[in-house]
């Protein structure tokens, strides 16, 4: 079995490959430097509690990382779909907040679309609405 970089080719491969590049970068960010990641969401670990440092690397970082680079290495439809959903979910969730958390603010609405583009473009390769 023969090992090989699978680099996109089309359109929709690249939308999708770059949605699943930025999962990963995402993900060395919060594995490499959680406390800025921790200001940057507006948290920070309860005094006495590093363990949420670790969270950050772990639950995060690697979670971002894993699925990314899953994604590039292996550039199938179906993982594509996974990423896009995962995404997608996640700024369902965010929306959900905006309307019953009274988080209706720019930070929120930064993050929502942001989260929706990088579900749309992994989606739209997997969906087959790009080709």
């Amino acid at each position: 079995m023969e090992l090989a970089f699978p680099w996109p080719i089309s359109q929709g491969e690249w939308l999708a490959w770059s949605s699943a590049a930025v999962t990963a970068l995402f993900g060395l960010f919060m594995l490499f430097a959680p406390r800025l990641v921790l200001r940057l969401v507006r948290l920070q670990p309860a005094a006495g509690h590093p363990e949420a440092v670790g969270e950050i690397r772990a639950a995060f970082g690697g979670f971002y990382l894993g699925i990314g680079l899953c994604a590039i290495l292996f550039a199938q439809p179906l993982i594509y779909l996974t990423l896009g959903l995962c995404w997608a979910t996640a700024a369902f969730g965010r929306f959900v907040s905006m309307l019953s958390d009274s988080g209706n603010t720019l930070y929120n609405w930064v993050r929502l679309v942001l989260e929706g583009l990088l579900g749309a473009l992994a989606l739209v390769f997997a969906l087959g609405l790009v080709a």
